[in-house]
């Protein structure tokens, strides 16, 4: 099995590969939905704010890798020959998944702060940001976990600065070029 994992700013566009990766037949498991359902058993709102406290606590709890580790069960249990991981948010969890999975890739999406600020205004989500101090608050808290050192680790970066078209080609030729592998 080939895992694949997607890392990023937040609005980077990590969930439009992963959509593109999830219409190509490519299994997806979002790290963000272990926190998302965190968030919920505890009876929290599903803001940015609990979103940002859940992942924490888990982390200061299980370690860097916590979220990685509650993953690993769920790529395995995959029955595909490449499974996408869409979210990681540290170089620790890189670390965990290239020791379980010999073929494992990690593909960096980078967007400029102010491009990937529009896109999470207009997403919808619950736990989306208002305001763009709001968002460089974000990317301190994710970069905190390590975000930036595990960005440095891709072997792959996607540019994401142009038309959506454009990143969606960009992303199909990359994942057909991993489907072929």
């Amino acid at each position: 099995m080939r895992v694949l994992a997607v890392v990023g700013m937040p609005g980077s566009g990590k969930g439009e590969f992963s959509a593109i990766a999830q219409d190509m037949g490519i299994p997806v498991v979002v790290m963000g939905d272990v926190i998302r359902e965190e968030v919920k058993n505890q009876g929290l709102p599903p803001t940015d704010e609990s979103m940002g406290i859940v992942a924490r606590a888990l982390r200061e709890k299980h370690g860097m890798a916590a979220i990685a580790h509650v993953c690993v069960p769920v790529i395995t249990r995959q029955q595909a020959e490449v499974v996408l991981v869409d979210g990681v948010r540290g170089d620790a969890e890189v670390t965990l998944f290239s020791e379980i999975f010999p073929e494992f890739s990690l593909v960096s999406i980078e967007a400029p702060l102010t491009t990937r600020f529009a896109r999470l205004s207009e997403r919808g989500r619950s736990d989306d940001l208002q305001d763009i101090s709001e968002l460089i608050a974000r990317d301190e808290r994710e970069c905190s976990f390590g975000l930036g050192r595990a960005m440095e680790l891709a072997s792959v970066r996607i540019d994401n600065t142009g038309t959506r078209e454009a990143f969606q080609e960009k992303v199909r030729e990359y994942l057909t070029r991993m489907k072929a592998a």
